[in-house]
């Protein structure tokens, strides 16, 4: 008895070893996974600076450009213009003052998204005071304001330049909200345990800052600062323009709101004009390290914990079994009779998802479960895999049959995955496994195994399709966030240049003329992109589907005929009403007629039918056309985003993208069949009203 447990009293010695030491490991490396935690989150502060950091220096940019302009020759009413379309182009300027060389206000612009606040607001007092101290700074320099005291956000401020004395001297201002400039620092303070303290550029806190960091900022100089010397070595660095990372301890943490664990600091300027004109920081909490840490440090101590309970237990079983052997050499007899019809009712179940079938040694059916046998003909038992699937091509029988024959020879399961097998009249994807019996029963010598993975694969598709409209509605919110107002700008520019130009008459008017017609391409992009993105639950009433398609049908008249197309229509007046949005609705078949119109060639046709279900409570709806076809290995992709087979500019990728997802916001189904030159059938299954008679009549 004492030998078994020798080797299992060394186990546990070397797991309490090895627990130990993985123990110690953790702890060890604490500090570098500290230093870790700062890189990540200096590395995060560097990159939503940098876009912050461009905001500034656009801004400082338009200011040197406003003055620069102001200098060059021109009436009042060219700089009046320019100054406008400038303060219309940007989304965050309010309004532009003009000062003289003796400080005398010479123009004054509002912005015309803000002519309804008070006067005070977009014209107030620190819009000349700042101007004009910027009259004695040095050239190219740019002076900014304190906070405006009459904004509620805190947010607004005044930036003014000098206008070179070259150009007759004076100051020019711009009353700017400054928050949208700082956007991208909201992205570092999503995680609970990161707080935010941004300085301005008289070194007063933003709004954006933490409240509590920005308290204790205000109670420095105050008695109480020496409680927290961390955070006041932290402002002094942010003052002096540096970057890098500080630790705070534990104490200062929780006195700082961030809890009883250290706290990182990283810190950065925010450069405009190549001053260091505001600082950010991040103080994040290691609190998720120490309580990763703990978690670990628990997870090995159960481990170690269950292993030793598990070779405790094995080894009084060890010592059992040795016991009882000579009590079990008499019972292997009847074991081994017993082991036979266990595996015999065990491989064949009747109550599962998948077809088993038994084949005796003659290759006969002996056996079927239920998710086959009403599948198969009534008089499947007895009969051959031929006759068992009598709508299977010769070759897939042939082929099943040599998976048993293998799987008999070489004594293991022989398998096939994946396999498209026409079994049922229908081609479908199977799991094939034929699994050999080691009891040499004549009566049940092997499995037939078959897994039907149609459902599978159809949750799967369905699974990335939404993962693709998730990936495109943080695209599309980005993208909108990203180069919409860049855009807006550029867009602005080449308007005003092609106006300075005089049309497209000039010998550049052409080359501006397409560069506003492809941003406004960029912006209907980015609106479609939004638009399937924001797209909201249908509200469903009871539309009655006949008035629907004849409006449909006199919108696309015109366009059949201009592209030689017959477009027929078949829907009776008696259909039960659609639970649908009536806008929704159309969109989805005018973007499906138009697909089938786009397909066709010259004298080709579409015909939009619809009729009543087999399947209660759908009407079926079909857009047919005679057109060139879909290629077999793209059928799967044509509700995909982006995915299109028309020409580079023709088409988005988006239009089969929204269709199906209005349908299955609609609880319908849409199907495709598509033959590569004989045309494409597009079948949708909508929902019929809960409550008839309750139907709204619609028409284009």
């Amino acid at each position: 008895m004492q030998r078994p447990l020798v080797p299992i009293l060394l186990l546990l010695m070397a797991l309490a070893s090895v627990a130990g030491g993985a123990v110690w490991f953790i702890q060890r490396d604490r500090q570098a996974l500290v230093e870790q935690f700062g890189q990540e989150r200096h590395a995060q502060l560097e990159e939503a600076a940098s876009g912050v950091s461009k905001s500034l220096e656009d801004l400082g940019d338009n200011l040197r450009f406003a003055s620069e302009l102001l200098a060059q020759p021109g009436s009042a009413g060219d700089h009046r213009r320019e100054l406008r379309a400038l303060l219309e182009a940007v989304g965050q300027y309010r309004a532009i003052a003009v000062l003289g060389p003796d400080g005398g206000e010479l123009l004054t612009l509002v912005d015309n998204r803000s002519r309804h606040l008070p006067a005070d607001a977009v014209r107030p007092p620190a819009l000349a005071d700042t101007a004009r101290q910027a009259l004695t700074a040095p050239p190219g320099s740019i002076v900014a304001s304190h906070p405006l005291g009459s904004s509620a956000s805190g947010w607004m401020r005044v930036f003014a330049i000098p206008i070179p004395t070259d150009g007759g001297g004076g100051a020019v201002a711009i009353l700017v909200d400054t928050e949208p400039l700082f956007a991208p620092l909201r992205l570092v303070t999503v995680d609970e345990n990161t707080r935010l303290l941004l300085l301005g550029v008289h070194g007063t806190p933003a709004p954006m800052s933490d409240p509590t960091l920005a308290s204790w900022y205000a109670r420095l100089e105050e008695a109480g600062s020496t409680h927290v010397p961390g955070l006041r070595a932290l402002v002094e660095r942010m003052r002096g323009g540096e970057s890098g990372t500080l630790r705070l301890d534990e104490a200062e943490a929780d006195r700082l709101g961030l809890g009883p664990a250290d706290v990182v600091a990283t810190f950065m300027p925010l450069r405009m004009s190549g001053e260091s004109s505001w600082s950010v920081a991040t103080l994040s909490s290691t609190r998720a390290l120490r309580t990763h840490e703990r978690t670990l440090v628990l997870r090995l101590s159960l481990a170690a914990l269950l292993v030793a309970v598990f070779l405790v237990t094995f080894g009084a079983y060890v010592v059992l079994a040795n016991r009882r052997a000579v009590q079990l050499r008499e019972s292997r007899r009847h074991a081994a009779q017993l082991a036979h019809l266990h595996e015999k009712t065990q491989k064949i179940l009747d109550h599962i998802p998948t077809g088993v079938l038994a084949l005796s040694h003659e290759g006969r059916i002996s056996a079927v479960n239920q998710a086959l046998r009403s599948r198969l003909p009534a008089t499947v038992l007895g009969s051959s895999l031929a006759e068992a699937f009598p709508d299977a091509p010769s070759a897939v029988v042939k082929q099943l049959e040599a998976l048993v024959a293998s799987a008999r020879e070489g004594g293991g399961v022989r398998s096939l995955h994946g396999e498209p097998l026409n079994l049922f009249s229908e081609k479908g994807q199977y799991n094939v496994h034929a699994v050999p019996l080691e009891h040499r029963d004549g009566e049940v010598r092997s499995l037939l195994v078959l897994e039907d993975l149609s459902n599978v694969r159809m949750l799967e598709d369905q699974l990335l399709r939404a993962e693709k409209l998730a990936t495109v509605g943080v695209l599309a919110a980005g993208v909108a966030h990203e180069i919409g107002t860049p855009l807006g700008i550029i867009r602005g520019h080449a308007e005003y240049m092609l106006q300075k130009a005089g049309g497209t008459e000039h010998p550049q008017g052409r080359g501006l003329g397409a560069i506003v017609t492809q941003i406004d391409r960029v912006s209907r992009i980015i609106r479609q992109l939004l638009d399937l993105s924001r797209l909201q639950p249908a509200r469903a009433r009871a539309i009655s589907l006949a008035p629907v398609v004849r409006g449909l049908q006199e919108l696309l008249h015109v366009e059949a005929e201009r592209r030689r197309v017959r477009f027929e229509v078949d829907v009776p007046e008696r259909l039960p009403a659609l639970a649908a949005d009536a806008d929704q609705l159309q969109q989805v078949l005018l973007n499906l007629t138009l697909n089938a119109c786009d397909a066709c060639s010259a004298g080709g046709s579409v015909r939009l039918s619809a009729g009543e279900s087999p399947e209660a409570g759908v009407v079926e709806i079909r857009i047919q056309d005679d057109g060139r076809g879909i290629a077999p290995e793209h059928l799967h992709q044509v509700f995909d985003p982006f995915f299109t087979t028309k020409k580079r500019g023709q088409g988005t990728g988006l239009g089969l993208t929204m269709v199906a997802q209005i349908v299955r916001n609609h609880g319908g189904r849409v199907e495709v069949d598509s033959k590569p030159g004989l045309g494409t059938l597009v079948m949708l299954r909508w929902p019929t009203a809960a409550v008839p008679g309750l139907e709204e009549r619609h028409a284009v």
